[in-house]
């Protein structure tokens, strides 16, 4: 049993396969074109495809909602999120036109079909979505300004649209000039807590740092913000 299969137990055997194809597909593809941290390639399942997979803990997307990834480079969160939800949109955009090419090889191996790779800058980028995903791609107040004209204001899901974003260490730091009124309520006091809310029995055999990484998110939702690390903070921007 992969740690995939462990933590989602109800995937169909073509997903199961899909993913298994896939760890072998970026352990090949990184030895071409440096998509993930040659060092961390043997964490491959657990620091990056489960951890692209930890967004599922947080939002169901309901059928034909349409999610844009920004600065995808070798497709994640993108292609593990698109494989779980094959009824889903999948927009995947990268300036750098090689890990595009990447995604677009990656997809087509899998058939998977509910993905548009695009390799352009997201400030070049128009379309609507009603969910925005990054990836450690830069701090919230810069990735707000980037993507907000591509917000699709009427939502359908459970969860308001907006951004989730999947970043570790401390956002004290980031979030403090990010522009909103605030109303905080604790969820939890160390990243190992956060672990076994998303992942009950999830035992680690990485280091802190590692740990850290694996689960810390923030989600932005329109005027709302969950920060997955230490604090439910609502409400709006001004």
């Amino acid at each position: 049993m992969t740690e995939i299969d462990k933590y989602f137990p109800k995937l169909t055997q073509e997903q199961k396969e899909k993913y298994s194809k896939l760890v072998q597909l970026y352990k090949y593809w990184n030895s071409k074109v440096n998509l993930i941290s040659r060092k961390d390639i043997d964490n491959l399942e657990i620091n990056h495809i489960l951890h692209s997979l930890s967004i599922v803990k947080i939002v169901s997307f309901k059928d034909s909602t349409s999610v844009l990834d920004v600065g995808t480079g070798g497709g994640l969160p993108g292609i593990p999120l698109a494989i779980f939800f094959p009824k889903v949109n999948f927009t995947l955009i990268d300036s750098i036109g090689k890990k595009i090419k990447v995604v677009k090889s990656i997809c087509n191996e899998l058939s998977i079909n509910n993905v548009d790779a695009i390799n352009d800058r997201v400030e070049n980028h128009l379309d609507h979505y009603d969910f925005i995903l990054s990836r450690a791609v830069t701090r919230m107040d810069k990735f707000y300004k980037l993507v907000n004209k591509n917000f699709r204001f009427n939502s359908s899901n459970k969860m308001k649209n907006g951004i989730i974003s999947l970043k570790g260490g401390n956002l004290d730091e980031e979030l403090k000039d990010f522009n909103v009124r605030v109303n905080a309520l604790a969820l939890g006091a160390v990243q190992t807590e956060m672990l076994d809310q998303a992942f009950p029995g999830y035992k680690a055999d990485t280091s802190p740092k590692q740990m850290a990484e694996f689960i810390d998110s923030i989600v932005v939702k329109g005027g709302q913000i969950l920060n997955g690390q230490t604090l439910k903070v609502t409400g709006s921007n001004p």
